[in-house]
């Protein structure tokens, strides 16, 4: 008889690993039924992840997209399922442990039964909550190793996280190689001895396709006794993606699985409809490289999801970066160039920092690191000099034990600036905080809803919570969508206008009769510093003359720390933002009328 192999479609991961946004929820029930007509699916991951950071950014409820998005296959019989980041829960920085509580009764209540869990250090202390509380609000626990490939990152290291996450109960273990760097052989083995010891588990095999190695790997894995395959489906399949499920199926067909049959009609009005969703506005966000297999992400082991913003940051900080080599006298660099360069710095770094699996968020912050480092290269500086504070928790160990030893440089900078060194169980550093929050509601008049479901929503995402509430996300988003239109519209094209009125902000000042003075942007949501470690950037006054490529400030979000670089030479106009401030992508953080430096003008006082 021959073996069955199931497949699910990640259709929120085809999403966030290509672009900037999900669908919005009349999208996703549009193709609902279509997906349940295809017949060959018995398991779609609905959310977690960005999902519903995503909902609330639109200035839309995710608690009404969850249900929404999820009761059609509930009724067909289909199991939904979620991703969530153990310690981190749905978010990039740690979740109390009231909170992850909630997080599963609150989801299980709106219609996702798995609970897909990574811590992304393979620590199964934050691992051992998530089976608890999945597993306590009734959902099937299904505990992920963060596969990726280094020295220390064996079939033995595996096979011991294993044994625990199977002592606190997990009902399935999914292989999650974010970055599809895992070695098809070695993935193999993983396997085979994962169901000698353990012949009841449930194995799923979860592989992006951006270096592409994947199809390989499922093959391998389904040979030696995986379960599930995680598929995706065109548009958005392959490069930084997944396989495409005809592919998959054909192949496993071809090995002597049982595999289902695909309902092609429906298969082409899900594809249709998606491709609908991209001409609608979700390509607007959607970089096509991402499209692109690239067999450079094998020695960096960056996973393919990350690429979008990878590339957002790079398109940021090039000009800057040239400016500095200029001002040398060096050769500029070209994109290509940077991004090979980038690569190169996170391959040098990455044993430093302690071999961190490169998966949401500790890719984000090994990549940071990286493109700090070569930011304060350019200008003649010394890595590891600006490093940000859920970086520096990775590294103490507040986000749990790193699978390898931290290199000599990071242990003298840490001892330097006195940080200490955390030995505890990384759940205990964050202490619970929903009573907090619910008084927070209850003052603001807000309703907790069904099964606290908003009261969650607030603990886990707070500050795009009250910007949902305000209404301040949905201008803002509008606002965004608008530019994106616009920009993208052939040239003398009728511009495309935003409806709902923009609310008045300490910052959105109107335009200058003189065009010479020109707006610099917070590029991201966060708060705004003149100098760290001691150092004076700032301008300090209108007047005071900046150089284009210069660092005018840093801006710290909740996952790095970025400089924000002058785009001009000129004269400051005007200071908008205090040291301290918290600001919104967009925001107006200088004016700077743009001028070539009289001699003798003072740069700064």
């Amino acid at each position: 008889m021959k073996r069955k192999i199931r497949f699910s479609l990640l259709y929120r991961d085809m999403w966030q690993s290509s672009g900037k946004y999900q669908p919005r929820v009349e999208q996703l029930k549009a193709v609902a039924p279509h997906i349940i007509e295809m017949g060959c699916f018995d398991r779609i991951e609905t959310n977690g992840g960005a999902f519903e950071q995503v909902q609330l950014l639109y200035g839309e409820n995710p608690n009404t997209a969850v249900r929404e998005w999820t009761k059609p296959f509930n009724e067909a019989g289909i199991q939904t399922h979620m991703l969530e980041r153990a310690l981190n829960g749905i978010r990039m920085y740690p979740v109390p442990a009231d909170v992850r509580r909630l997080m599963y009764k609150v989801k299980k209540a709106q219609g996702v039964n798995i609970s897909r869990s990574f811590c992304g250090l393979n620590d199964h202390r934050n691992l051992e909550l998530s089976v608890k509380y999945a597993k306590e609000a009734g959902m099937i626990s299904q505990a992920a190793l963060s596969i990726t490939h280094s020295p220390v990152h064996t079939v033995d290291y595996y096979m011991d996280v294993v044994k625990h996450i199977v002592d606190y109960g997990t009902d399935e273990i999914c292989l999650k190689d974010m970055a599809g760097v895992g070695r098809p052989a070695t993935l193999g083995e993983l396997v085979r001895q994962i169901k000698k010891k353990y012949p009841g588990i449930v194995i799923d095999y979860h592989g992006h396709s951006g270096p592409g190695m994947s199809v390989a790997s499922m093959l391998e894995v389904a040979r030696a006794g995986a379960d599930y395959i995680d598929v995706a489906m065109e548009p958005l399949s392959w490069g930084m993606i997944h396989p495409d499920v005809i592919a998959v199926r054909a192949i496993m067909d071809d090995a002597g699985f049982d595999v289902p049959e695909i309902n092609m009609d429906a298969y082409m009005k899900v594809r249709s409809l998606t491709q609908s969703f991209i001409d609608d506005f979700l390509g607007y966000f959607i970089d096509p490289r991402n499209k692109q297999v690239s067999s450079l992400l094998i020695s960096s082991g960056l996973p393919g999801g990350m690429m979008g913003s990878m590339m957002a940051d790079l398109k940021g900080v090039h000009q800057g970066i040239n400016a500095s080599l200029k001002k040398q006298g060096q050769r500029e660099l070209t994109e290509d160039e940077l991004v090979v360069r980038l690569f190169q710095e996170v391959e040098t770094i990455w044993p430093v920092l302690g071999y961190p699996p490169l998966v949401t968020p500790f890719s984000q912050y090994v990549k940071n690191v990286a493109l700090m480092n070569i930011i304060q290269m350019t200008s003649g500086k010394e890595r590891y000099g600006m490093i940000d504070n859920n970086t520096w928790d990775m590294i103490l160990g507040k986000a749990g034990r790193l699978p390898g030893e931290l290199g000599k440089e990071i242990v003298s900078l840490a001892e330097k600036l006195g940080k200490e060194f955390y030995t505890g169980n990384p759940q205990d550093a964050y202490p619970d905080e929903l009573p907090a929050f619910r008084a927070e509601m209850k003052k603001n008049g807000w309703d907790t809803g069904p099964d606290d479901e908003e009261l969650f929503e607030l603990a886990m995402h707070d500050r795009q919570y009250r910007d949902y509430k305000s209404g301040a996300a949905k201008t803002r988003f509008e606002a965004e969508l608008a530019k994106a239109r616009e920009q993208a519209s052939p040239q003398g094209a009728v511009k495309v206008e935003v409806t709902t009125p923009a609310p008045a902000a300490r910052n959105e000042t109107a335009k200058k009769d003189d065009p010479s003075v020109k707006p610099v942007t917070a590029p991201a949501k966060g708060k705004i510093y003149y100098n760290l470690y001691g150092e004076q950037t700032e301008p300090s006054k209108p007047g005071d003359q900046v150089n284009a490529g210069e660092r005018i400030c840093y801006i710290q979000t909740n996952s790095y720390i970025d400089e924000i670089i002058s785009p001009w030479e000129g004269e400051v106009s005007e200071i908008l933002v205090a040291q301290g401030a918290n600001v919104n992508k967009g925001d107006i953080l200088f004016r700077i009328r743009e001028q070539k430096r009289k001699p003798g003008k003072k740069k700064r006082s």
